[in-house]
């Protein structure tokens, strides 16, 4: 073979294999187009065009290696040609199955919100398929990772070298890797056990906020000031937490105040009323006003009321409590607490 015959070779491998590639893909590209006008309430098939240059990729290397026998390279060249179109072609595989994955999961996510009534169960779905498609990704590269490493004689040296001390390697990695894995298994429980969602009200060491994400090892709470806070999974499978969302977001609300034992009670029922039943964020299914304890210098006053959603009880409580500490300033002054140092006289306020 002649020094040009040996050249070009290689040239028209390659450029046929990149020309094919690119026309199977385009066809299979045309035809998930059309599948996607035909299925319009189904976002897979345009979803799946993302894989298209992945798709190519992989056609290009498997066409190239199954007509790499005709280039004749001589010496080790061959060997390094294999070697990086096997290399190729793992990368390629992984980007493919990534891409296919996440239509799968984006499908089901979008399917289920459009026919999901529950916000609570709609939620949960999108906790789970979320922590799926982390769990898929981690998986998949984890995987072709090690693939990779397989086709360096080095590597597979080093691995038969380890195979031999496995029962204590796996020993040092069980403890080493104990936290990693608390952490994966409480996120799968989170996920398929129901027992947070994205989007959920919590409360957490004292912490007010709202679920924002959810990974396979740690969580993110967006507190009501906006910051943010990260937690490792299984502090929620460890400790207790409050998830005010979990069973329906209608909560009851109270208000304690703290009154001289003179205080109105009657009249502050009445105005209690007015306050709550004035209240866009009251949802009107019940109120109380009642007095709960008693001090030789105070009562205690408990104003309770119902709400549709944490965020309406939050408002509805110091809605109630700004107006009636000024309605009792302003109308009753001698209810609001106070230090007596001298005796009353009848008939006085002091």
């Amino acid at each position: 073979m002649t020094t040009m015959e040996a050249v070009l070779r290689p040239v028209i491998v390659f450029g046929g294999a990149a020309v094919v590639a690119w026309a199977v893909a385009w066809a299979v590209d045309r035809l998930l187009v059309r599948m996607d006008r035909r299925r319009p309430q189904t976002p897979l098939w345009g979803l799946l065009r993302q894989g298209r240059v992945p798709l190519m990729a992989v056609l290009f290397v498997a066409l190239v290696r199954g007509f790499f026998g005709s280039t004749k390279l001589v010496g080790n060249g061959r060997e390094r040609v294999d070697l990086w179109l096997t290399l190729i072609m793992i990368a390629a595989s992984a980007w493919l199955v990534l891409r296919a994955s996440d239509a799968v999961i984006e499908t089901a996510a979008a399917k289920y919100n459009g026919v999901a009534h529950d916000p609570a169960r709609a939620r949960r779905v999108r906790t789970q398929l979320t922590l799926m498609r982390r769990l898929v990704t981690t998986v998949v590269i984890v995987v072709a990772v090690a693939a990779m490493l397989l086709q360096f004689d080095g590597m597979r040296a080093l691995g038969t070298s380890m195979l031999a001390s496995a029962g204590v390697l796996g020993i040092v990695a069980g403890i080493a890797a104990q936290s990693t894995l608390s952490n994966l298994f409480a996120g799968l429980s989170i996920a398929f056990g129901d027992m947070v969602r994205i989007g959920d009200t919590v409360i957490i060491d004292g912490e007010y906020g709202v679920v924002d994400e959810i990974t396979v090892s740690y969580l993110v709470v967006l507190t009501w000031d906006e910051r943010r806070i990260t937690m490792p999974v299984s502090y929620f499978t460890n400790k207790p937490f409050q998830n005010w969302s979990r069973g329906g977001q209608q909560m009851t609300g109270t208000v304690y105040l703290h009154l001289d034992h003179t205080a109105p009670i009657s009249e502050l029922r009445a105005k209690t009323e007015e306050i709550v039943r004035a209240s866009d964020h009251w949802d009107g299914r019940s109120w109380s006003l009642m007095v709960t304890d008693t001090t030789p210098s105070t009562i205690e006053v408990r104003a309770a009321m119902t709400a549709r959603t944490p965020d309406d009880i939050w408002f509805l409580r110091c809605e109630v409590r700004e107006e009636l500490i000024a309605w009792l300033r302003d109308k009753c002054p001698s209810a609001l607490p106070r230090l007596r140092t001298t005796p009353e006289l009848p008939g006085k306020e002091l």
